[in-house]
């Protein structure tokens, strides 16, 4: 049966939208073949809480948020965020939820696990409770002081009024620049506050950034304190004691062995250190030279093996020869 063409671009149609939404979902991170459970939470505010958001575990990412809706439309009855996790953890009933933010990193629900037996079933609602960010602790902790200060300013203002009435226009102009100083310098201080472009805001970002890099790099910072103690317990150990005693030893003797040369007592001082002995010793080699060339001069003296031979009459040497081969055109 022939199919028409018609039919085959249809069936070719299906089957890539098919694909295209399962692509889709899958780039996504969500499973094609495996069961999702899902489970709910409620919050008040979900400030930087985004769709795909992770939710994690003592750190382990174990799904993401995949929708966030509005429990009513006065939002009285909270926001309501669906988790869908996409591993197999089991999570205690009275586990509690908190959305954590960061000053640099995208928000993720922190899920802090309880230790009931009972576990959260598919479509279940885990509990929450609201985790302040750091600058709205440090906002917080602040605003007060502001508050005090413009009631400081405040009074501060009447008593220049009153003071002004009473003494020199001339001070009373005084007064009102210093106050004036005062309220610029308030605002400078309330836009260092600021928690979007503030001085301190941004000082905060930092430090939460030096934290966190220090936090990655804490196998690399212990291992480092790993060697260094390694290395300190190895020296430790040394028997540097024991080889200092031995080089001190070892000195002492040849001082002694340069001291024994130095003196006149023992053969090698005296040869060293007796100019006597040296002339001696000059002297016999000199004589020892003499007769060495007396007997290769006049051999027939010392050797006479010639039965008809003429006996040398010659005298003997009184000093040495020179060495003819050592000197310049003797061939």
């Amino acid at each position: 049966m022939k199919i028409a063409n018609e039919t085959k671009i249809g069936v070719l149609a299906v089957a890539a939208i098919v694909g295209l939404i399962l692509g889709f979902n899958f780039l996504k991170g969500s499973s094609l073949f495996e069961h999702s459970k899902k489970i709910y939470a409620v919050f008040n505010n979900v400030e930087g809480m985004e769709i795909s958001n992770a939710v994690k575990i003592n750190g382990l990412q174990i799904g993401s948020v995949s929708a966030i809706n509005a429990a009513d439309k006065d939002l009285k009855g909270g926001i309501i965020v669906t988790i869908t996790l996409k591993s197999r953890v089991n999570i205690p009933k009275n586990s509690m939820g908190m959305i954590n933010s960061g000053l640099i990193s995208a928000s993720f629900i922190q899920i802090d696990k309880g230790d009931s037996p009972d576990l959260l079933n598919d479509g279940d609602t885990l509990s929450t409770r609201e985790k302040p960010n750091l600058v709205s602790q440090v906002q917080a902790s602040i605003n007060p002081v502001l508050v005090r200060l413009g009631g400081t300013l405040e009074s501060l203002d009447s008593l220049t009024q009153v003071i002004g009435g009473m003494f020199d226009p001339r001070l009373k102009n005084n007064f009102s620049t210093i106050v004036a100083n005062l309220a610029t310098s308030s605002a400078s201080l309330q836009s260092m506050l600021n928690a979007e472009t503030g001085a301190l805001s941004q000082s905060l970002k930092n430090v939460n950034s030096f934290t966190g890099n220090l936090a990655k790099n804490n196998d690399q910072v212990n291992k480092t304190l790993q060697n260094v103690e390694t290395a300190t317990s190895k020296l430790a150990n040394a028997k540097i004691e024991e080889t200092i005693e031995t080089l001190r030893s070892t000195m002492n003797d040849l001082k002694g062995v340069i001291a024994k040369m130095n003196s006149t007592n023992g053969s090698l001082g005296l040869m060293l250190n007796d100019r006597k002995l040296y002339q001696n010793l000059e002297s016999s080699t000199r004589s020892l030279n003499i007769l060495l060339d007396d007997f290769r001069v006049h051999p027939k003296r010392y050797v006479n093996v010639s039965v008809f031979g003429r006996k040398d009459k010659t005298g003997p040497l009184t000093a040495p020869l020179n060495d003819s081969l050592s000197k310049p055109g003797n061939q």
